[in-house]
């Protein structure tokens, strides 16, 4: 396993399946996904992200996300892929986004800057740039990615900030995958200046 060289910035990322909505707009829960669980971490210990969090309530949920990290980091898959268990030791199962906050407070001592995301800018208040710094600076920051169709109006109004959606210019399309939008996230507030 390959440890950074260098101290990690103080961001986590949680992935959170409830609460979210439907395309109909209703609260629901969905169901865990082995691909966002091994790609989300993947792309989380590439820009040594300091952890990755996999938010369900459901009981069942939460017992098979533990499955799939324990056999990449200390199964079978371990000692087949042992680069996958390094990517998956990052992730942790929480039931609810205020055991997230806590996970990190204890691990800080300082309650992490709560940032929701968004397909949509009617609700933004804050950009990269602006988040980037704050990340060098220092300051712990929590991301909050959606399944499904998005997260739930409890999660923009417990957040601290909202970011800028991924939009890129002369594009009317935005419908990434949450895998393909964590990642690019990360390197935005993570990657090289260049």
């Amino acid at each position: 396993m390959n440890e950074p060289t260098t101290v990690a910035p103080a961001l986590w990322i949680a992935l959170l399946h409830h609460p979210v909505v439907n395309r109909e707009g209703r609260v629901v829960a969905t169901a865990i996904t082995n691909l966002d669980v091994h790609d989300i971490a993947r792309a989380a210990r590439t820009y040594r992200a300091r952890g990755y969090f996999i938010v369900t309530p459901i009981e069942r949920q939460r017992a098979l996300a533990q499955r799939i990290v324990e056999h990449w980091c200390e199964g079978h898959g371990a000692l087949r892929v042992p680069e996958r268990g390094a990517a998956l030791a990052l992730t942790r199962i929480a039931s609810n986004v205020d055991e997230v906050i806590a996970s990190v407070t204890r691990e800080t001592g300082q309650r992490p800057h709560v940032v929701a995301t968004s397909a949509h800018a009617d609700r933004v208040t804050i950009g990269f740039n602006a988040l980037r710094e704050r990340v060098r600076s220092g300051t712990s920051v929590l991301i909050l990615l959606g399944t499904g169709w998005g997260l739930a109006d409890d999660v923009f109004s417990g957040a601290d900030d909202v970011l800028e959606p991924i939009s890129p210019p002369g594009s009317d399309y935005n419908h990434l995958s949450v895998r393909c939008a964590a990642a690019i996230m990360l390197d935005r507030l993570l990657g090289s200046d260049g």
